[in-house]
């Protein structure tokens, strides 16, 4: 697809999950997006962020691992 200055742009951009590298399919409804903030040394927020992305395959993994975390309890 081309946009209005004709340079081709995609639909669709697949994530990719940080733990495995594996590719987040569309379908995938139990994975999550966090932005971790970056902090300065005064531990005030600066504006700048970290984006991870989790499958639901990760996360359920993690609550497979760790039944009894308060987390999950």
């Amino acid at each position: 697809m081309q946009n209005e200055e004709g340079k081709m742009v995609d639909l669709y951009v697949p994530r990719k999950c940080s733990a495995t590298n594996r590719i987040i399919i569309a379908k995938d409804h139990a994975s999550v997006q966090i932005n971790i903030g970056h902090l300065d040394e005064n531990g005030m927020y600066d504006g700048r962020f970290t984006t991870f992305a989790l499958s639901g395959f990760v996360r359920a993994q993690v609550i497979v691992k760790y039944p009894c975390s308060p987390v999950y309890a």
